[in-house]
């Protein structure tokens, strides 16, 4: 049996709708684990370099942001929260392993790990996620592809350099911006 798949640019006008009047997390949740994307739909957002990830934007407005992230081999995003939006991932390609987290504390800083670290497929959906860690593992040897959405996109987030360590706000940044969005965003 083939699973019916849709373009990149399709599944984004769905989620566009969806969003426009507030998230629900069920309606996304549905949305993300049964509507595959056309994978020649999503080449012209692969963008790997060695060790790291790269953020490469697809779609933003003020209600939502959607993101195809680049995992080359061994690349991981530390612990970092989502300022309590809401955020869903896919794995479009390979495997990544994600780990949430909880602050238990804020002064000193501190998380605990809630439940065990989940490694997830093709087709695996995490989310929506508030503080976690993704990462693709060196030993898995092959690059991988996920996709993001944001709801009520953000510029900056918090990074915690350790489970018991400081806090450091950083600045978000893209690796590459559709043409039609270059004038709204920076890179």
């Amino acid at each position: 049996m083939t699973v019916a798949t849709v373009a990149l640019a399709d599944f984004v006008g769905t989620i566009r709708r969806l969003c426009s009047a507030g998230a629900d997390p069920s309606e996304m949740d549905r949305l993300l684990v049964s509507t595959p994307i056309e994978p020649a739909s999503l080449e012209p957002y692969l963008r790997f370099e060695a060790g790291r990830y790269t953020r490469n934007l697809v779609h933003k407005d003020r209600e939502v942001e959607v993101l195809v992230l680049c995992w080359a081999r061994g690349a991981r995003a530390p612990i970092h929260g989502h300022e309590g939006e809401l955020c869903w991932a896919r794995v479009e390609r390979g495997r990544l392993r994600f780990t949430s987290y909880r602050a238990v504390s804020h002064a000193p800083v501190r998380l605990v790990a809630l439940g065990s670290v989940v490694e997830g497929g093709s087709g695996h959906v995490d989310g929506p996620a508030d503080i976690h860690a993704v990462e693709n593992p060196a030993e898995l040897n092959e690059d991988a592809v996920s996709l993001h959405v944001y709801s009520r996109p953000y510029d900056e987030c918090d990074l915690y350099d350790s489970v018991d360590g400081p806090v450091r706000r950083v600045r978000l940044q893209y690796d590459s911006v559709p043409l039609h969005l270059a004038a709204a965003v920076s890179l």
